[in-house]
């Protein structure tokens, strides 16, 4: 592809219009097209009668079911058509796996926009974003193609059903800020921040489609597009958190807040909503009146939200609910008939004889009989005991008659030693054999203690050791630091996906520092590829500070040439 564009942020620029001024929005196509609509399926009109004049000059290139892009995106599916383009679900008949387009004419005048924009947002390769695949004009026509996750589900659907739980929401929240702090940094804004822009996969990760491309699609600009995006953030939270949008208008399948009372706290809108959610939400959103009242500082850029989030207390997720056992059914039976014949239909019946019961013992009698059973159990146990130790000392003098018996008082550690409890990890980074890190911003979601947030890499293509690259052959992984050399007997790596290349590896016991391959002499395992996660039960506790999770290849990622992979927790207990 080629170099980075700073279009995308120039369009951004020009207008001089702010979206912060825009709250409502029109929706275009029906809840099914906006089930999968990569671009979304409403407009932001922002360019009054000049968009109008667009539509009626610009015509949707004639394309159906069945037509086939660079002999190669058979286009299976429209879901948008909209101010002169479309947005088509697909299938890439060359790597077998389903894809998005947005095509447009060549002559149409955000055409040269959305291609600069596709081409910026796919050299920023972040996981957390729907990757742009493709990026051509050919044939009088440009169309943009990018990633199609089967198995997601946008926060529109989500939101259908109900709020979402406090742990679920700061998920969001917090995935969705770091995401676009990123972004931002590298000069991308996204300007349609909408619940149909959030995805939400089945491993519970957020993924974020049409960074700078759906604005470019739509002529969206903003003269402050890190407040655009941190203020449609906090609508995103709040939508979450009340089942509300909070403007006055209906949105996005949601109602919106009672018209002439502003921007009301999500506490106020529905009861039980967590009180520290709610004030990021607050703080994320523009509001002069909400603002005076709260006693920390908006946050104004992603950036500013997402350290915000990070220094709330962690909202850790429920406890898994367990179906209650049946009750215990008791089997009855009438006494003395158990077993036994029952009478033929119309024979005569009889009455039971109940037979009187029988005498009680005394209690001193009841006494006298427990204890007198326990003394014989004492005893026979006594001499089984004595007996089985002779026969052991006997066997095992005869075995290995130069063998020393342990001294009294000691362990057998087979047999009675503790089981192991977590360390605490007091450091984690990056392994970079090769110089440079890969996402060392996301090194900490490994030793978060929560395995739905990961660390994950970008995606490689061609080859499983990293895109065989010459500052990737090394592979890479996560070093673990206990702060102080620590007896290390069990490790639990929960993977991102399974089908990773991994070794374990440990530093010498005296080591102040490690981060070569060397410095980790120690092989905890063996090189192999694994499962979704690694259990290491060591023989012998390895006395040690660092430990490193080594990978050095990853499984495919959706095709066979694409590869991505990651750890989302990692527990050492000694």
């Amino acid at each position: 592809m080629a170099e980075r564009s700073t279009a995308a942020v120039d369009v951004a620029d020009n207008s001089g219009d702010d979206p912060l001024t825009a709250k409502a929005e029109t929706a275009t196509t029906d809840g099914a097209a906006e089930a999968q609509d990569p671009a979304d399926t409403s407009a932001q009109n922002t360019d009054g009668e000049q968009r109008a004049e667009e539509k009626s000059s610009i015509t949707t290139p004639e394309l159906h079911s069945g037509h086939k892009l660079a002999r190669r995106y058979r286009l299976e599916e429209c879901v948008t058509r909209l101010d002169g383009f479309s947005s088509w679900r697909a299938v890439d008949e060359k790597l077998r796996r389903a894809v998005g387009v947005h095509v447009l004419p060549a002559d149409h005048p955000r055409a040269r926009s959305v291609l600069a924009a596709a081409r910026s947002s796919a050299l920023l390769g972040d996981p957390r974003f729907v990757q742009v695949l493709d990026a051509v004009e050919e044939n009088d026509l440009v169309y943009v193609v990018h990633e199609w996750l089967p198995d997601a589900t946008e926060l529109t659907t989500l939101l259908a059903a109900g709020p979402l739980e406090p742990h679920d929401a700061y998920q969001l929240v917090s995935q969705v800020s770091q995401a676009m702090a990123a972004a931002h940094r590298e000069g991308l804004a996204h300007l349609r921040l909408t619940p149909s822009a959030v995805l939400r996969t089945s491993t519970g990760q957020y993924r974020i489609r049409g960074l700078a491309v759906n604005a470019a699609l739509r002529g969206i600009s903003a003269e402050r597009p890190q407040r655009t995006d941190t203020e449609a953030i906090g609508a995103l939270l709040y939508a979450a958190l009340t089942q509300r949008w909070p403007y006055e208008n209906d949105a996005h399948g949601l109602s919106g807040l009672p018209k002439g009372v502003g921007l009301i706290a999500p506490d106020q809108v529905r009861a039980g909503v967590h009180r520290g959610l709610a004030e990021i939400a607050m703080r994320a959103l523009a509001n002069d009146g909400a603002t005076a009242s709260r006693q920390e500082p908006a946050c104004t850029t992603p950036d500013e939200l997402a350290k915000a989030v990070a220094a709330m207390p962690r909202i850790r997720p429920p406890e898994p609910a367990f179906p209650t056992p049946p009750e215990y059914q008791r089997t009855t039976y009438q006494q003395g008939t158990y077993g036994r014949p029952q009478p033929h239909p119309g024979a005569a019946v009889t009455q039971p004889v109940v037979a009187p019961p029988a005498p009680l013992q005394s209690r001193t009698g009841k006494v006298l009989k427990w204890a007198v059973s326990a003394l014989l159990i004492a005893a026979l146990g006594l001499g089984s005991w004595q007996i089985a130790d002779k026969l052991l000392d006997g066997g095992a003098g005869q075995d290995d008659p130069g063998t020393t018996q342990p001294s009294p008082g000691g362990a057998d550690k087979g047999s009675s030693q503790a089981p192991p409890t977590p360390l605490k990890i007091a450091d984690a980074q990056e392994y970079m054999p090769g110089g440079s890190g890969i996402k060392q911003d996301q090194v900490e979601n490994a030793v978060d203690g929560d395995r739905s947030s990961s660390w994950i890499t970008p995606e490689y293509h061609g080859y499983a050791n990293f895109g065989n690259l010459e500052n990737r052959q090394g592979g890479s992984g996560i070093i673990v630091d206990l702060g102080s050399a620590r007896n290390v007997s069990e490790l639990r790596v929960h993977l991102y996906r399974s089908g990773q290349k991994v070794q374990v590896r440990a530093a010498q016991e005296d080591a102040s520092s490690a981060s070569a391959l060397s410095d980790f002499p120690h092989e905890l395992t063996e090189l192999k590829t694994v499962g979704d996660s690694l259990d290491v039960r060591l023989k012998k506790p390895v006395h040690t500070r660092y430990v490193l999770i080594h990978i050095t290849e990853l499984p495919p990622d959706g095709s066979p040439d694409r590869f991505r992979g990651g750890i989302s927790e990692i527990e050492v207990l000694g």
